[in-house]
């Protein structure tokens, strides 16, 4: 494996995702977010309790501090090297040959197809911390200014990625009081991406190009340098741009001196830095399909949740077909998931986005229009934040009353949410003694099985599949 570089953030979508999925491809499960081995188990769930235990003070300040410790200094910058991320990457999945492999967009609910059908998927994006001080949550500009020379020096170095420097108030409020986010996106293969489908690809086999349409008003800076004033959350683009009445009861509660937000100016629309698909990659990915005779499937939807009714379906078809009878409903949270055990356990997964109201609002959509499931188990990622838009507790359990035997979170202090940190160490715990039911591990779902799928269902989604 690979040398996993000490500048890529551990607790990001793209990464705990690629984390999780690698895992079960390789016929192993996804304790601790994949960042821990499953033997420390015992001992972090003790130390998650006394996290949770602390004032709300002290609570905050250990998830400031944990995220700083990751976040690299700016005197390492030039070590920023994307083709080395893209080495790691692929060294996380077992050397052996793929029907087919994916490439670009994060997404929750595609990792648990991907995890289906056995295969790989390679990230377009990778999200880099970047410690600093003196930069007020709440002074966008300020962050802005202090990234012009850090971005300079990485994209020097970096020609072949764009960089995304996010700014988020809302669910990033505590992390960027000592950090700043560089998230970079690929626009070409590279080295790595390009070895691992020569030798890892099936000849004649399927490229899923991962295509999520989200866009973002953004700053853009310079050549392959946009910063992005907050992201898809609770609070919509108009309230951050704005402010409206919820922000500024948000900002008054937080002791801010100001009661909206003073952005740089926009001046074009790009892919959403998290979740949108930037298409200049797309001419290699032409490339590698022609050289390799691939064919290629191209996945496009507008909203990354589009997913999670196609994928949630797809599962309960697929568990029919294995002669499994449960009607067990998973809800991930973020990068709270564990698609080995949705597997051997006969769930259906359904992602959400983040811990906000759309998020509740997806998931009550799904639920309106399924039959009903005898249990629904949520997962609820905490960041920290009584944010603009985040549902209380209450709220998030009405979609457990609507599972006929039992629903239940999976490893939530409904006390401490949205400051429940311990939940990192005991969603996977919980998951297990929660649900007793075991299946083996089937053959893997086929390309000729999804389209036999989609071939019954297709319009029912918001999510066009081309090829």
């Amino acid at each position: 494996m690979g040398r996993e570089p000490n500048y890529v953030a551990d607790f990001d979508s793209a990464t705990g995702m690629l984390r999780a999925l690698s895992r079960s491809v390789g016929g192993q499960d996804f304790p601790l977010l994949g960042t821990l081995p499953r033997w420390s188990g015992v001992p972090m769930r003790g130390m998650g309790a006394v996290i949770n235990a602390m004032p709300r003070c002290l609570r905050e300040q250990v998830y400031i501090w944990s995220g700083w410790w990751e976040a690299i200094s700016v005197d390492k910058l030039q070590t920023i090297d994307a083709e080395q991320v893209a080495e790691w990457m692929v060294s996380l999945y077992p050397e052996r040959k793929y029907p087919a492999v994916a490439i670009g967009s994060a997404n929750g609910a595609a990792t648990h197809l991907w995890a289906a059908m056995g295969i790989p998927w390679l990230p377009q994006t990778f999200l880099v911390p970047v410690a600093r001080s003196g930069v007020h949550p709440d002074e966008p500009q300020q962050d802005l200014e202090w990234g012009r020379e850090p971005a300079r020096v990485v994209l020097q170095r970096n020609p072949t990625v764009q960089l995304h420097h996010m700014h988020d108030p809302v669910q990033d409020r505590l992390m960027i009081q000592r950090m700043s986010y560089f998230r970079f996106k690929r626009l070409t293969l590279g080295p790595a991406y390009e070895g691992f489908l020569d030798r890892c690809l099936d000849p004649g086999g399927t490229i899923f190009l991962m295509d999520c349409r989200v866009a973002w008003p953004v700053t853009e800076c310079g050549e392959r340098y946009l910063f992005q004033f907050g992201a898809v959350g609770g609070a919509t683009v108009d309230e951050l741009q704005h402010g409206s009445e919820r922000v500024a009861d948000y900002l008054a509660r937080y002791g801010s001196h100001r009661r909206r937000w003073n952005p740089p100016p926009v001046n074009r629309m790009a892919p959403e830095a998290e979740w949108g698909f930037e298409p200049a990659i797309t001419r290699d990915i032409e490339r590698a399909v022609h050289r390799r005779q691939a064919r290629l499937r191209h996945i496009v939807f507008d909203e990354p949740e589009h997913m999670s009714p196609l994928v949630a379906d797809l599962y309960r078809w697929w568990n029919e077909t294995r002669g499994i009878a449960d009607r067990r409903l998973i809800v991930d949270s973020f990068i709270l998931m564990e698609p080995y055990w949705t597997i051997r356990t006969g769930s259906a997964p359904f992602w959400m986005v983040f811990n906000k109201e759309p998020s509740r609002r997806a998931l009550q959509a799904y639920l309106d229009q399924s039959p009903v499931f005898d249990e629904i188990f949520m997962m609820l990622f905490s960041h920290g934040v009584d944010s603009v838009g985040l549902p209380s507790i209450e709220q998030w359990r009405e979609p457990l009353r609507r599972a006929r035997v039992k629903g239940a979170f999976l490893g939530v202090d409904e006390r401490a949410f949205p400051r429940d940190f311990a939940v990192f160490m005991r969603y996977y715990f919980d998951l297990l003694k929660t649900i007793p039911a075991r299946y083996p591990m089937p053959p893997a779902l086929t390309v000729k099985e999804l389209d036999e799928f989609l071939n019954h269902n297709r319009r029912r989604y918001a999510v066009q599949i081309d090829g």
